[in-house]
């Protein structure tokens, strides 16, 4: 009988530590009740100590979404599991999970401290987790870089204590399938009561090798994978939640495991996450790109059309994709257009509805046909910033092949307004150049990327923008049949963020980069 894996889901947690995928608090309630839509067994919903607007948003999500366990992170100490503990208190299933490093680089140079103060840190922090709730967590921080006498020492004392789930992280992607699979298979031999509990796996990709660790775990006998969706994370990032649940499905017969993920909400999910984060889903990435099951070969295709199964190991249909498409025109009702863009997990009513079939009447006004990849870039537009400061109002560029570009520039901030104009070496670059002098606020363009949706020329524009300030970055999106007005839209909104999180994250970084 297949073994049932839990799924543990970070995107709100470590996810949002990765620079610039910032959420704002309704964007993260999405993202959780989406999830739970996917059935992941455990929301790690955030990390309620590092600042007032990380605690509410743990809080909210506790309060409202049921389903799956709503976990909070916190270090080993006891003002930040009491806190953790008051954000998570209200769910239908809340869990604490607490961790502290346990290798010794970490240990001299970043705790300071002896193994046996970080023991008795260890147990201190699950003993007072305990005495909050019953589902405790812990995680030895860097346990792929530990003494492996050290860490069975570690874990035996915090399952004393109470622990009812143990996490052995690669923290920076250091491990080896083989050699990660080997700790496991020492913890769950030589360490007392190890059966008593769940061992979970979380593995980060510096190496290319998160899921293939993770899989490695699960074989070794780990009950739960922590991962995130699209494998947004720290650094390269985190295990891809859709690669190891599909890896898992498909390969039945390999691993002799599942898990209770409901694989048609995956592809949603993908396109939900990459929507409130501004990051692009690599056209190459498994499960979820673009070209996951899209055929360009001749030998391919003849395959294909004699047999699915020659060339696909997996259905479009089983991770939430069609085989056909639904195209609409500018003839397309409102009802016509709800219905395809609930299809692509965009759940729209009242004033959002409106708001984002005007924005497609326009597109379709200049298109003969509006195909799904341009629905899916328009929600950039349409969704927007939960807190604007500024808003786009008027926009025009002046340019010949021997002159100098030159862009005006209005913008709206509550009820005021402000025009300006400049020039630069090229049309963006006097829109941006433009912009700053409006919204005069300290920061660098990191990115800045085109890419056509669909073929044509009157195919959207999609563009990126990645700003940076200090350490802190900050993307933007934006979607257009102009490439000019798509580059000072993404612009803008990279810069809303800036202006809204700029603060907040500036005071909680050093707390939040702890990552497990």
């Amino acid at each position: 009988m297949d073994r049932i894996i839990k799924i543990f889901d970070t995107t709100l947690r470590d996810g949002e530590q990765c620079p610039g995928a910032s959420m704002s608090a309704p964007q993260k309630l999405e993202v959780a009740h989406q999830l739970a839509r996917l059935k992941v067994d455990v929301i790690e919903a955030g990390f309620p100590y590092s600042s007032p607007g990380d605690f509410e948003s743990v809080a909210q999500i506790a309060r409202e979404v049921r389903g799956p366990v709503i976990c909070g992170l916190a270090r080993a100490k006891l003002e930040d599991i009491d806190r953790t503990w008051e954000a998570v208190r209200y769910a239908e299933r809340p869990r604490i999970h607490t961790f502290i490093a346990t290798s010794d680089i970490h240990l001299r140079h970043k705790l300071r401290k002896s193994r046996e103060e970080v023991l008795e840190m260890a147990v201190a922090a699950v003993s007072r987790a305990k005495s909050h709730l019953d589902d405790v967590e812990f995680s030895p921080e860097d346990a792929s870089r530990s003494d492996l006498d050290y860490l069975c020492q570690v874990v035996e004392a915090v399952i004393r204590a109470g622990a009812t789930v143990i996490n052995l992280p690669d923290t920076v992607g250091y491990a080896a399938p083989e050699q990660y699979g080997e700790i496991f298979r020492t913890l769950l031999n030589k360490v007392p009561g190890a059966e008593n509990v769940t061992f979970s796996c979380h593995c980060h990709d510096d190496l290319g090798m998160s899921v293939a660790n993770s899989l490695a775990a699960v074989q070794a006998g780990a009950g739960q994978i922590e991962c995130t969706v699209n494998g947004i994370g720290e650094r390269a990032g985190n295990t891809s939640l859709e690669a190891v649940v599909m890896a898992l499905r498909t390969r039945k017969d390999y691993y002799h495991a599942d898990t209770a993920v409901v694989s048609q909400e995956i592809h949603r999910t993908s396109r939900l996450v990459s929507q409130v984060t501004g990051f692009i889903v690599q056209p190459n990435k498994a499960i979820v790109g673009a070209n996951a099951f899209a055929h360009a070969a001749g030998i391919h295709q003849d395959g294909m059309l004699k047999e699915q199964t020659t060339y696909e190991i997996m259905r479009p249909e089983d991770v939430g994709l069609e085989s056909t498409k639904l195209v609409l025109s500018s003839r397309s009702g409102r009802h016509a257009f709800k219905v395809r863009m609930a299809a692509l997990g965009y759940e729209l009513d009242g004033e959002d509805l409106e708001k984002a079939y005007q924005r497609f009447l326009e597109v379709a006004d200049k298109k003969k046909v509006v195909f799904d990849e341009d629905l899916i870039a328009l929600m950039s537009d349409s969704e927007g910033l939960h807190d604007e400061e500024y808003g786009l109002e008027y926009l025009t560029v002046m340019t010949t092949m021997d002159g100098v570009p030159t862009a005006t520039v209005r913008l709206r901030r509550g009820d005021e307004h402000a025009t300006e104009a400049g020039t630069g070496v090229g049309s963006v670059d006097a829109v941006y150049r433009t912009i700053d002098k409006i919204v005069s606020v300290e920061h660098e363009l990191i990115d800045y990327i085109v890419s056509g949706v669909t073929g044509g020329t009157d195919a959207l524009a999609e563009v990126t923008v990645r700003l940076g300030r200090g350490e802190q970055v900050f993307t933007g999106r934006s979607a257009s049949l102009d490439v000019i007005e798509a580059s000072a839209r993404s612009y803008l909104q990279a810069l809303n963020k800036l202006l809204y999180y700029g603060e907040r994250r500036s005071q909680t970084e050093r707390l939040a980069a702890q990552e497990v």
